[in-house]
């Protein structure tokens, strides 16, 4: 199958196709960090026409987590509507990236692909475009951690779970309670943190592969 990897630096979906004899090829405006296979630095808009059976999109999450929706409104406008609210004195532009970000998203399920694979956190997707077909986390595939990911599909089928193991927990002397890719990721610095925590995990990565590419 020719495959790409869209919105990935890390390589770790593009090399687990390459593995199994497909001709994948990762892209981003980041360098890939892996050297086994073809990346095509530059924006994924360039290359979707070019006839590819398989995409597996990793669309940055950034303005369309949830966890980010605290940044959309003034601090001091907890107490009114949204309708009247400022917005955010350090990121005034949130809503216009929110919605090019959520453009960016319907662009890649409509490209001229026969199968799609998108990922993200739990986002606004869910309620401004349409709600996920799955939702996995990475103690089904081998990893000892929780991290909800959402996918939503064109022409594919769910994935099977294919190592289900207990997720570790680790709370805090404050009592806060982490999963353990948060723990472990918590002292190195805020932009290597995001990178390693965006990463897909290996055993999803190998999921994919096996259950779509041999398809």
């Amino acid at each position: 199958m020719k495959v790409l990897v869209a919105c990935e630096y890390s390589g770790i979906v593009r090399d687990a196709f390459l593995k199994r004899g497909h001709n994948a090829i990762s892209c981003d405006i980041l360098p890939s960090e892996s050297n086994l296979g073809k990346h095509y630095q530059g924006d994924v808009r360039d290359i979707l026409d070019d006839d590819w059976d398989l995409m597996i999109a990793h669309p940055p999450c950034t303005y369309l987590s949830v966890s980010g929706a605290r940044w959309f409104y003034h601090p001091e406008d907890k107490h009114l509507d949204f309708k009247d609210r400022r917005p955010h004195p350090l990121h005034p532009n949130r809503k216009k990236l929110q919605e090019e970000a959520l453009e960016f998203v319907q662009l890649l399920l409509n490209a001229p692909i026969e199968k799609i694979a998108l990922e993200n956190p739990v986002s606004v997707i869910s309620t401004k475009i349409r709600k996920p077909d799955q939702i996995i986390q990475p103690y089904q595939f081998g990893h000892e951690t929780a991290k909800t990911t959402c996918l939503w599909f064109k022409n594919l089928k769910p994935l099977k779970p294919t190592n289900i193991v207990e997720p570790i927990w680790i709370t805090s002397k404050s009592g806060n309670r982490f999963n353990k890719l948060h723990y472990d990721t918590y002292l190195l610095p805020q932009k290597k943190r995001g990178k390693v925590r965006s990463a897909t995990f290996p055993g999803i990565a190998e999921a994919m592969a096996e259950q779509w590419g041999d398809n």
